[in-house]
Formats: structure tokens, sequence, C-alpha cells
């Protein structure tokens, strides 16, 4: 039998890439990621993580050296261009079901920082910078991957490939996965700026529904600030991004001496899904698996999510005699509550980006007309369980998310660890859990269950009688 150099091989060392390669490692799965940049990419990109996607930074361990430089808003408003509200959602800065805040506003370089230094920690995990992967052949065994590396192509055998390697994914391309276009694409120019008064900027997330120029700005991690404005058809990208045009663009927010540049981009917004995320021993994640517009902040969240999802059933088929079949589930999960997230992103898009004026006052006055009678859609945004998959199907709140309580700055997840739990009404005796037991009973109370077992991403597998789900937990993973 062919000797393996690790279990499992991520090509692509962003967030997604890094983040699983943290909880494989964390069960003790070995793993190498490729990176062909030789470091991290210094400027921001992604702005927001909600409070689920902080949870699984907390079981990455990064958790409070992310908080420690995030920023918080109260709302997030989309305002017609007179300033009027067509849509609010408050409480962004009230604490979350995954136990942190429900928004939380940060600097991409500094996140990949500390899980990227986090990695380093574990004896089994590698990040090969500077190597790209060039070709990758299939066997019984697993994957064989050809890469170029400083000192020459080399080749790596691992049990299963991941690409996490962006929306053009090579390893995409050479597993001939195709990608279904969900009809959304427009050009932003998008511009980051480090600040020095911040009583002149906003303290809000907004949206400007203006024809004459969409414009969106929002905070970012501490000391940025951003905005982004629709390049309009017939504009020029790079005329629109230069200094002078910049300095236009800001010119009606008053922030001259406010802030300064730091980054300047042009990007197409779109919204595209792999038809599908696993072919054999090859899977895809982050925006190698799909791409959503940035209006509901759920871009990199959303590939965080599916490491979440794949890590512990990896671990499950190489360290427990789980079925390979297992990994199946991974698409079925995700992509309806990704899909979700698309469908209120590109909703989100599609009333920021109206151009035609007579179309924008017809938005304007259907959607302040709904406000005004209690119709419009504010609020928390929500997003589907999990309906099929390796779930106890029928059971009380079977593939719903399941929340984490938090009692004097202790964390349910910190005390029961990684890895399955089996909640009884009986469990909640034990001193770990007594300070959690309003929550947890409240919790199964609600759902008229003598127990609940809770998934290693958080999700519920289902309730019932405890021994009842513990064993159809095994039949569902380990056939």
């Amino acid at each position: 039998m062919r000797e393996h150099d690790c279990d499992v091989l991520l090509v692509g060392g962003g967030p997604t890439g890094v983040t699983l390669a943290l909880l494989l490692a964390r069960r003790g799965v070995k793993v190498i990621v490729l990176e062909k940049d030789a470091d991290i990419y210094p400027l921001p990109r992604a702005a927001h993580l909600d409070h689920e996607i902080i949870r699984i930074l907390q079981e990455c361990g990064v958790a409070d050296e992310v908080m420690a430089t995030s920023r918080h808003t109260a709302r997030y408003d989309f305002l017609t261009a007179e300033g009027q509200i067509l849509l609010r959602f408050e409480g962004t800065d009230r604490i979350g079901p995954g136990g942190w805040p429900s928004a939380n506003m940060i600097h991409q370089p500094s996140v990949e920082a500390a899980l990227r230094h986090e990695l380093a920690s574990f004896v089994n995990a590698q990040l090969l910078s500077r190597c790209e992967c060039l070709s990758f052949t299939e066997d019984a065994q697993g994957v064989t991957v050809r890469l170029a590396a400083p000192d020459g192509e080399r080749t790596i055998h691992a049990r299963y490939l991941v690409g996490a390697d962006g929306a053009r994914s090579p390893v995409r391309h050479a597993a001939g996965i195709a990608m279904d276009d969900l009809g959304f694409e427009e050009p932003w120019l998008v511009i980051d700026t480090q600040v020095l008064d911040y009583g002149r900027l906003p303290d809000c997330n907004l949206q400007i529904c203006d024809p004459a120029r969409p414009t969106t700005c929002v905070l970012m991690g501490e000391g940025r600030h951003r905005w982004e404005f629709m390049i309009l058809p017939g504009e020029d990208a790079d005329q629109l991004g230069s200094d002078e045009s910049i300095a236009r663009l800001l010119e009606p927010w008053d922030v001259a001496g406010a802030v300064t540049l730091e980054r300047k981009a042009v990007y197409t917004f779109r919204a595209r899904i792999a038809r599908y995320w696993r072919k054999g021993r090859v899977l895809l994640a982050g925006d190698a698996a799909h791409q959503t517009p940035p209006f509901a902040g759920q871009g990199m969240g959303s590939g965080l999510r599916d490491a979440a999802n794949i890590a512990w059933k990896l671990d499950a088929v190489l360290r427990h005699g789980a079925g390979d079949a297992l990994l199946d589930t991974y698409q079925t999960e995700r992509e309806p509550n990704l899909r979700a997230m698309i469908q209120m992103a590109v909703m989100m898009g599609e009333t920021v980006c109206i151009t035609d004026p007579a179309a924008a006052a017809a938005r304007d006055a259907q959607m302040l007309a709904a406000r005004a009678a209690g119709h419009s859609p504010d609020g928390a945004v929500e997003y589907p369980p999990i309906s099929s998959g390796l779930i106890l199907a029928g059971s009380a709140g079977a593939g719903s998310y399941f929340p984490q309580p938090v009692t004097d700055a202790v964390r349910l997840d910190d005390v029961l660890g990684s890895g399955h739990w089996l909640i009884t009404r009986a469990s909640l005796d034990q001193p770990n859990l007594a300070p959690f037991r309003p929550a947890l009973t409240q919790w199964l109370e609600a759902h008229h269950a003598p127990a609940v077992l809770v998934r290693p991403d958080r999700y519920v597998f289902g309730t019932g009688q405890p021994d009842e789900l513990e064993a159809a937990w095994i039949a569902g993973w380990s056939g």
C-alpha cells in the first residue's frame, strides 16, 4: 500500500483552507496546505463575520484574538438618495445564538494571521508557501498531486484533496466541475481607508440606494472604513478609480482629512455555485465552490461554514471508521443554506443596484409604503436549517442550529469541547453544565425533548431518548 504524505492536502492558504486545516489538525488529522503566494495578502478584503463564524474561530482557538480588533454597530440601513429608511436590520451588536455579537466587522489580514499562527503550533500540520498545484491524479488509495515549489517540482500523496483555491480554482477546473451562474453580475469600485477621525464617519453600515450612484459605506476592523461605488454602464473603471475621481466620490461624505486611502480595487460581484462539491476524493470549499455578492456579508463566512461541515466528516472517515458516503452529505446539507444566503444577497443587491430613476422611484414608493404599514422585512436575517443529510429527520429541532449559552464569560463549547454532544435532562445536574442549566432546560422544553444530540458543527442531529439518539447517530455515519 502506498505511503501517504498526509491525510488531507488543501490547495489554498486563505481563510477557508487554513480554518479547515486547523479544524482537522486539532482532531489529529495530518494536513498539508499549499499556498501559491509568499505571504498573506496585506490589505483588507472581507469585512464581516457573524456570530456563527466567530464560534467556528472559537473552536480554532483564535476567536478572542479576532474579536480584539473587530468593530461593532447596532444597525445596517438601506436608505434612499434622500436618506429615508427602506430597510433597517437592527441589533447587529447584540449577542447571537452562536454566543458572540451578531455582526463583527473585521480586518481580514489580521484574521488570517491569527489562523496561520495557530496552525503553526500543530506538528501534524504544514503550510507550504510559494507552492502551486499543477495537476493531480486519483486512484483507490488517494490523490497524487504534482506541484511547483521554490526548489522545483515534487509530488505529494494524500488520501483526500480539498480545493479552497478561490473563485478561479485550478482544482475545480482540473476536476472538470462546471459552475452554475445565478444571474447577478455587477462591477463595483471598492475603496478602503485608514481612519484618522472616527467622529466624522457614520457609526452604522449603510447601503445608499441612489440611482445616480449606488453606494455602500461600512465599518471595517479596527482603524479602517470602507466605501463601495457601483460602476455605471459605460464608465471606465480605471478612470473612476483615479485618486482625483475617488476624492470626488468621497466629497459628499465630508471625510477629507478624516481618512487616508489604503486600497482601491475593482470587483465584479457575482452569484455562482459549483454543480458538484465533491468528485471522488476531491472536494471544493469556499469561493472554489460558490461565490456570493457581498451585500449580506456572507462571502468569507460561507467558506468557514464549509470548513466546519466537512472537517468532522473527514475526521470520521479517516480516523473513526465512517463510510465514505458520509462525505456526500456535505453538499446536500450546505447547498440549500448557501443558496438561501446567495438569494438574500442578490435580493439586497438588486434593491441597491437600480440605476433607472423611474424604477428607483417605484422601488422607494413600494418599500416606504410597506415599511409604513409594518410589512418591511426588517430584523435579524435567518437562513434555513439543514433539511436533509445526517440528521434524525422527523425529530424536533433536527437540522437546526444549536445555540451556545454564555454565563459569566464562560461559553458552552469551551466546557464540552469538540466532538458530538449528548445532552440529557439528567446531565444538566453535572457541575460543569450547572451554569448553563436554565438555557439548556429552556431549549429541551421548547422542543419537548428528553435529550438532544448535537453534531460537531453545532447543528442538531436530533432529539429523543438518549440511547436511541446514540444508536441512530452511530448508524448514520458508520455505514
